[in-house]
């Protein structure tokens, strides 16, 4: 074989392996997207339904919003899993039992696979023929068919979840009573004075967990009213700073001291409102002014707050007028970053990881 022809192989050779390079450089990276956790922040119209994607697969669901309107939640959690990928929700947890959190269970499960459910144990709003009993009734009887694990967690244990570490904070009306890994210093916003209405409703009972992703921490504390958050918020913060917060009970009075919004220094706040439900303008307030908050993002407008107590209008999901539907999408790397996608006007922030 002449040099020139041994020359004109090699070319070829590596012209072959530079488009190789170019083209994979264009496609994109399953092993990064792998690596990454996704939270889909569903529209369920002032209750709440959040769903975790982990990297192993595993997926759990925060609630199942209403009951009735002819199927929408349920509808919407089953887009939500379709648009991640996924075709079973593996774990299903219910902070409490008021309708706008688990009303969706018996249209929930008829239209997605359910392994396991998770709950704070049995409510606590016993009045006979109330609403609550009877989600709870609904409940039991979809427990009954024998199709479903089932599970009861108290402050401190760790969830069965592959992907991220899920912690309980509170469950039943108990707080956990040990500092986590970054919590154990005293809280100087303790000292702020609360005046908040008392609520000893299934709201205080709630099921809330910290979720540990890599360097990221979520905290979701469903309904759990003030009282409640100034166990584990005082004198002592116990859980530390936390990335992101799912403000609780829709952002509503009960709930949302400043022991625990200023305690915490959240990065990100999301807030499950309606345009008429939750969105009170003394927490968006709090939220807002907390230090170190960099973007409060709220399902909806709220039409209590007006122009001056809501968040800036790209981080709004669903702005005034007709429901459209329109969540958000977090995505997460473990070591920290993560991006927010408002699925209203399309666009994304992204938040470096600290």
């Amino acid at each position: 074989m002449t040099l020139f022809v041994r020359a004109h192989k090699r070319q070829w050779a590596w012209m072959l392996l530079a488009l190789f390079v170019a083209i994979a450089a264009g496609l994109p990276k399953a092993g990064a997207a792998k690596r990454d956790l996704q939270v889909y922040f569903i529209d369920v119209e002032g209750g709440q339904s959040t769903l975790f994607v982990t990297p192993t697969g595993q997926t759990l669901l925060i609630d199942t919003g209403w009951p009735d309107n002819e199927g929408r939640d349920a509808d919407r959690i089953v887009a939500a899993a379709k648009s991640a990928g996924v075709t079973r929700i593996d774990y299903v947890l219910l902070t409490h039992y008021h309708d706008d959190h688990s009303g969706g269970i018996p249209q929930l499960v008829d239209k997605i696979p359910v392994g396991t459910f998770i709950d704070h144990g049995a409510n606590i709003d016993t009045k006979p023929g109330g609403p609550t009993e009877k989600i709870y009734a609904a409940y039991q009887q979809v427990l009954a068919t024998g199709k479903y694990k089932h599970m009861v967690a108290h402050p401190g244990d760790v969830l069965p979840i592959t992907g991220m570490k899920v912690t309980v904070i509170s469950s039943d009306g108990n707080v956990i009573g040990h500092p986590l890994p970054g919590g154990g210093e005293t809280n100087q916003y303790c000292s702020v004075p609360e005046t908040k209405p008392m609520d000893h409703s299934e709201n205080s009972h709630s099921l809330g967990v910290l979720i540990n992703f890599g360097k990221l921490k979520i905290l979701d504390l469903g309904d759990l009213t003030w009282d409640k958050e100034m166990l584990f918020m005082c004198p002592v913060n116990r859980l530390g700073s936390v990335d992101i917060l799912v403000v609780s009970h829709h952002g509503l009075n009960p709930s949302s001291s400043h022991a625990l919004v200023n305690g915490i220094h959240p990065r990100v706040a999301i807030m499950n409102n309606a345009a008429a439900k939750g969105g009170a303008p003394q927490v968006i307030d709090t939220v807002l002014q907390s230090p170190g908050l960099e973007t409060l993002w709220q399902l909806h407008f709220s039409e209590k707050g007006g122009a001056e107590h809501n968040t800036a209008a790209q981080y709004i999901a669903n702005p005034q007028g007709a429901d459209l539907g329109n969540y958000f999408v977090l995505t997460a790397s473990p070591k920290g970053s993560f991006t927010v996608f408002n699925s209203g006007d399309k666009q994304t922030k992204t938040y470096a990881a600290k």
